[in-house]
């Protein structure tokens, strides 16, 4: 797998204070990430390499709510304080922020789904991603699906995911991400 270099950008999925205990969608044990999660951000950054963030941005009326007939309670709200990420994630100020799931009729679980996120890896020189983040089995998977499909190689940083469902954790999901050709790491291979 080899260190970091030159064309890796590091990846967060929606590490956002709805998604965490206390919020109105909470992955369970979410915030036992955040730490591993620092640690990664502290790496690439101090190797100089891009850092993005992906964010549900809903509208007060998504079509993802159950009050318009969605799956979910509403959650991530522009604006409001659950659809801001936690204050113990350490981000750094030149990290690149991308809003998904923004406008009411389309949701979007990836990254990629309506957003500039390819352009922005692109325009940075990426051609590996290491992504990490909540929830594993539904936005986490479904953008390391697109990063697959737009050929980066792709690493799912194992240590930093949780699942909605616990028992999907390092279970179906993360295997459902090997066979796709994404590689599950641990922080130690990148500084070992």
């Amino acid at each position: 797998m080899g260190k970091l270099a030159a064309g890796d950008a590091l990846i967060l999925v929606d590490v956002q204070n709805d998604f965490l205990p206390g919020g109105s969608l909470p992955v369970p044990d979410g915030n036992e990430i955040i730490p591993v999660l620092n640690r990664y951000v502290a790496l690439f950054h101090a190797h100089g390499l891009p850092i993005f963030a992906t964010r549900d941005w809903h509208p007060s009326d998504h079509c993802s709510f159950l009050q318009q007939g969605g799956p979910w309670p509403p959650h991530c709200v522009a604006a409001t304080p659950g659809a801001a990420f936690p204050a113990s994630l350490e981000l750094p100020s030149d990290i690149h922020i991308v809003s998904k799931a923004s406008t009411p009729e389309k949701d979007a679980y990836s990254g990629f789904t309506d957003t500039e996120l390819d352009a922005l890896l692109r325009s940075c020189g990426a051609h590996r991603v290491f992504i990490g983040g909540i929830s594993a089995e539904y936005c986490v998977l479904n953008t390391v699906k697109d990063a697959l499909r737009y050929h980066y190689a792709v690493y799912v940083l194992k240590d930093a995911i949780r699942a909605m469902h616990v028992s999907l954790n390092h279970g179906r999901t993360l295997e459902e991400m090997r066979r796709l050709g994404a590689t599950p790491i641990r922080f130690e291979a990148l500084v070992a």
